[in-house]
């Protein structure tokens, strides 16, 4: 099964907080499910900055849901799986405010360490 490396806390946010497009440099052909990996690395700052960009979108975007507070550092998981998704189609723009590159049918999974790759990698055993 394929799988994405995505920070944290932006892979938390793809599961807990609505965010359903990621942003990416490149375009890809896939479609279909891929697994959710949290990147190792996440700094005190990355976070930091992930909250007041947050803030500063539930202030922009009227109606967006925001009945959720992101975990402190200690709390998210990284460096495994995460969680799955279904990649529905690569884009140029989007309504969303997160707009980054479309996932649907998200959920959180238990976590599963696991070492991450740049771009999508293999993943030998499928996430139940």
């Amino acid at each position: 099964m394929k799988a994405l490396s995505i920070r944290q806390p932006w892979v938390w946010a793809i599961l807990h907080a609505g965010k359903r497009v990621e942003n990416r440099s490149w375009a890809t052909a896939y479609r279909g499910p891929v697994l959710l990996h949290a990147a190792k690395g996440c700094t005190r700052r990355e976070r930091d900055e992930f909250v007041s960009f947050d803030q500063d979108l539930a202030s922009r975007v009227p109606g967006l849901p925001h009945s959720y507070t992101v975990p402190h550092l200690d709390q998210l998981d990284r460096g495994g799986i995460v969680g799955r998704a279904r990649i529905v189609a690569c884009v140029a723009s989007h309504p969303s405010p997160w707009f980054f590159g479309p996932f649907e049918d998200v959920e959180p999974l238990p976590f599963r360490p696991l070492k991450g790759a740049l771009g999508f990698f293999d993943v030998k055993e499928a996430a139940e």
